[in-house]
Formats: structure tokens, sequence, C-alpha cells
């Protein structure tokens, strides 16, 4: 079943055509990568599948209500002077979850230890880490993630990765974006390229390098960008 859909969508910002034509869907329990460099349009495709821009043009679906979305977006909305659990708290009591789920968050994402630390006293990775844990704290049917670890260490990073297929595994969809390929190819199920606006090549990751492979030389999806594009991804 498909979770999200865009089709034709198109997004200006005055004279800057940010989004041209994107069409592309995911399907219902799977990890669904959007890749591409900063300022290919990865989060303002987000912002318009979770209401916080409108299209210009273009069709949208979204399969979950609003309170079966959970959202890690770029501007983390923590409140800098309480502490870990108490930011997670006012999340709980909305959704009506039990206090032990709050401290399983809190436990996976290595933050259990810092639930009394004030947020303002946080390094930007372990910020990360609690936003990703109130995203997921009402276990979402589907779940954004724009760069879920760009500021995070390598061990951390690998535990996040085990909760994300724990979710994807649960049956929620997750729809992240990055240019981490090396995240891109461990994590995603199908991953769609963007640049410029345009959707330029999608697929499975092992697929797509291998569709490239014609002269053995594409191993990975940075090299299969940089054919399609003359680029990188950073």
């Amino acid at each position: 079943m498909t979770s999200i859909s865009m089709k034709n969508v198109e997004k200006s910002f005055g004279d800057n055509k940010v989004l041209k034509g994107v069409t592309f869907e995911t399907h219902d329990g799977e990890i669904f990568g959007m890749l591409g460099p900063s300022g290919s349009g990865k989060t303002t495709i987000i912002n318009i599948l979770t209401k916080q821009l409108t299209a210009d043009n273009g069709e949208i679906h979204v399969s979950a209500a609003s309170h079966e979305i959970g959202l890690m977006l770029e501007h983390d909305g923590l409140f800098p002077r309480l502490n870990c659990l108490e930011n997670l708290v006012i999340f709980e009591k909305i959704y009506g979850i039990p206090r032990a789920r709050t401290i399983e968050a809190l436990d996976r994402v290595g933050l259990g230890d810092a639930h009394k630390t004030a947020v303002e006293q946080l390094s930007k990775g372990m910020r990360q880490r609690l936003v990703l844990a109130r995203a997921v704290l009402h276990k979402p049917k589907i779940l954004f993630l724009d760069e879920p670890t760009s500021a995070l260490d390598p061990l951390t990073a690998r535990g996040i990765y085990q909760l994300i297929k724990e979710l994807r595994d649960s049956g929620a969809t997750i729809f992240l974006t990055t240019h981490n390929m090396q995240e891109a190819v461990h994590l995603c199920d199908r991953v769609v390229m963007l640049h410029g606006g345009t959707i330029i090549e999608q697929g499975n990751p092992s697929e797509l390098c291998d569709r490239y492979n014609a002269n053995r030389n594409i191993k990975d999806l940075e090299a299969v960008f940089v054919q399609l594009t003359g680029g990188g991804l950073q």
C-alpha cells in the first residue's frame, strides 16, 4: 500500500523554483530515503508533506492523521530551560502515553542517565537524540527524519539505525533525507535522488549501483550521483 505520494509537485519562492514536477511514492513499512545536496529541495518536500508549506501545483497524499506522524526536523523546537524528561513529558501528556514508555524512549537514544539535564546544557548531538526520542514516543505510523544522524558519532548513529529499523519492522513507514550515502545504503529499502528540484533516479540502493556499473567503477551511491550530475552530495 502507498503511504506517501507526490505527483507533479511544484514549489517556488519568488523567482526561485525549488521543486519542478516532483513525483514519487513510498510503501507501507519501508525506509524510504531522499538523497541530495543541501539546497536540492529535500526539506521543502518534508515541509509540504507535513503541511508546514503549501505546494503551488501537484497532488499530495499522506495516509496518516497528524497524531500518527512523528517529526525530526531541522529546527528542534525543544524547551531549553526544561530537562530532557520534562521536554518529553509535555508530549507524553498530549498523547496519553505511560511514563514507562517515556523513560524507555530516553534509554533507547542513550539519554537515560541525562534525563535531569537541562536542554541548554546538552551538546548538539544529545539534542538531536532527544528530538528523535520525542518523534518516536507515540510509535507513529509515519516518521519523517530530516538528516537524523548528522551530528552523531558513529557509535551513537549505529544505535539510532537499529531503532529506525525496529520501527520499520513494526510496520511504520520511515521517510528520511540525507546526503550520507553510507547511511542510505545501510538503512534504506528504496531511495530517490533529488537534484535541482527534480528527481533524477530512484530504486533500491544496490540495484542503482548495479545499473550504473557497466564499467565496473560504480561501487556506491555517491558515484552514481556524480555520474548523473557531475557533482557530489555535499
